[in-house]
Parts: structure tokens; sequence; C-alpha cells
């Protein structure tokens, strides 16, 4: 059976797509490479932001579920998204940008021999940014070009991901024995795990928490996390792996960009395996265009005009602007 590469991609709930846009395009420098809709909730946005090209490994996704409220913080959750940029010089250069934009941070600190800064977006969304020095394992991706980060400092895909878990042994049985990876660190109540090539690209951190509140998902929290896996017969491989086990899962399920299978097998936890391809360059966008239209997958096509209809207008056009580089 094919191991899992790393993370393919994370998805978050955001409480306005507009916001979100706004936040990740002018503050975080990521590209829009998708702005399409829920496969399964047609009536909501789903945005995908990401490296220059969309490259597998570097997309931060959002729904916008019409009336859900606020997270409940607690256990058994996914609770931080991390960010790879190039250095430790690139996270002095974040602390900056972040006073520049009044956005809430915390000071960075050392953690698993890495130079990690905290922060939160508008819904008290939990994100951290992570140096890649000294790094080796999984390839960063490439700085958006025309984005307003120096290109020096620039996020260049996804890091780690962390859970908050709160029966340790069942979540390492899940991530070594079900899903192949290693325990490589402890530190207090954190966990570090790695997958295939390692790096800070193919790992998750867990939280071991003493909350005896249960997380209830809601705008500010992550629906669920993405691994990496090569192609097709990969997924087919985990399906049947999966079905062996007695876990529940979705099955094949083609999301058009990507192909997928979803289960959960840690409570509360939802898992999606993610093909390295198609990838978002396709036959609605060019590479100059990505995330400027409403794209739908070929079988949402022809519904086009309720799903217009449904979804506000959402000006991501980036193709006639000019951003400068901004330097702190």
């Amino acid at each position: 059976m094919q191991s899992l590469k790393g993370i393919h991609h994370i998805t978050a709930i955001t409480s306005s797509a507009e916001k979100i846009y706004a936040f990740f395009t002018h503050i975080l420098g990521m590209r829009l490479v998708k702005k399409t809709i829920n496969q399964d909730d047609i009536d909501t946005y789903h945005l995908f932001f990401a490296d220059d090209e969309g490259s597998a490994g570097t997309d931060m996704t959002f729904f916008d579920f019409k009336g859900i409220p606020k997270k409940t913080p607690g256990k058994d959750d996914i609770t931080r998204s991390y960010f790879r940029v190039p250095s430790n010089q690139a996270i002095d250069y974040w602390v900056k940008r972040f006073k520049h934009y009044n956005v809430s941070f915390e000071k960075p600190h050392t953690q698993f021999d890495r130079q990690v800064l905290y922060f939160q977006d508008f819904d008290e969304q939990n994100y951290a940014l992570i140096s890649d020095e000294n790094d080796q394992g999984v390839p960063a991706g490439t700085p958006w070009k025309k984005g307003p980060v120096p290109n020096e400092y620039a996020i260049t895909g996804l890091g780690p991901v962390m859970l908050s878990i709160s029966d340790e042994a069942k979540i390492t049985t899940a991530l070594t024995k079900h899903l192949g990876m290693k325990k490589i660190d402890q530190a207090n109540t954190l966990i570090l795990f790695e997958m295939g090539q390692g790096g800070n690209g193919a790992r998750v951190i867990v939280h071991v928490t003493k909350d005896k509140q249960p997380a209830m998902q809601g705008y500010g929290s992550i629906h669920h996390v993405a691994f990496r896996i090569q192609d097709k017969e990969a997924l087919d491989q985990w399906t049947t792996y999966l079905n062996t086990i007695g876990a529940p899962n979705s099955g094949f399920v083609d999301r058009f960009y990507f192909k997928s299978l979803y289960t959960r097998l840690y409570p509360g936890l939802l898992f999606e395996f993610a093909t390295e391809g198609p990838g978002f360059i396709d036959d609605e966008e060019t590479y100059e265009t990505l995330g400027e239209t409403l794209a739908l997958p070929p079988k949402f096509r022809q519904e086009r005009a309720h799903v217009e209809n449904m979804v506000r207008h959402i000006d991501t056009v980036r193709s006639n602007k000019t951003f400068k580089k901004e330097y702190f």
C-alpha cells in the first residue's frame, strides 16, 4: 500500500467569504486559486488559497455555511493550521506585518526545533507560521509571485496540522498503525508525528488535552484535514484497507480537482485522502486567471444559473491589479 506523502489541504469554516478572501489575499499574501462551491452543499462557497500554481500541499480552503454558529473549543478536534515560510528571518518580518495590519498574534517561540508564530483571524481561527530554516523533507511550494508579500518572506505551503486529543493511545494507533506515520518526538503535552519524506509539510502535532468539553464545529474551526496520496491507484488501496479494518468511509469521491476518500479513524476527526492531481488549472481557468471566476466542476455546470443566484458575487479579479511588495 502506498504511504501518505504529507498534508494535501486543510479545510476550515469562515463566517464571511468576503472577509476571508481579503485576509488571505491582502494580509497573508496567498493566491486564491479556485472560487467554487461546496460540492455537497451547492449554496455554499468553497474557496481555495494556495501557492502561485495551486500545488498540492499548499492549499487552505474555506466553507461559508449559512447561519452556522461560532465554534466551541474543546477536546478531540483539529485545532491549528500551520503555514511554511522560508526562514527565521521571515518570522521576524511577519511579526512586523501582523503589527501593521492589527492581526492578533503571540510572541514567536521554538517548537520541535522550529521557529513558530501563532496568530488568529477575525473568527479566532487558529493558525501558525513555521520556519523552514534547516528543514528537510517535502519540498515547499512557490510564493505568489504577484502578491503583496516579498518572495523571500512569503508563505510557500502548509506545514503541520495540530490535533487536540483526549485519548493519546487511540490517536497514536490511528496515526501510526493505520496511517503509517512515525512518532518522532514529544515535548510536554505535544507529540510530533511524521509521514512520507517528513519535514514541515508532512507532520501532525498532537496536543494531549485534559479538556472535558467536546469541541463543536462552527465558524472559526477546522472542518477536516486531507493527506496527500499519489493517484487513483493509491486511493483504491486505501479504500480496500479501510474496508478490511472495518473503518467507516465514503468510498471513492470525485472532486474534479482531485480524487478523494473520507474516513473517521478517531471520533470527531474527519480525515481525507486526496490525490495530487489533476489540479486547479483546467478548462475553465488558465494560470493567469486562477480564482477569478466562479468555477464549477462539469457535473454542476448545467446548474450554473441556480448556483449564481444562490451564492452572492464576490469580486476576486486580480490579473488587472498590481500589488506592491510590502517591506516593514
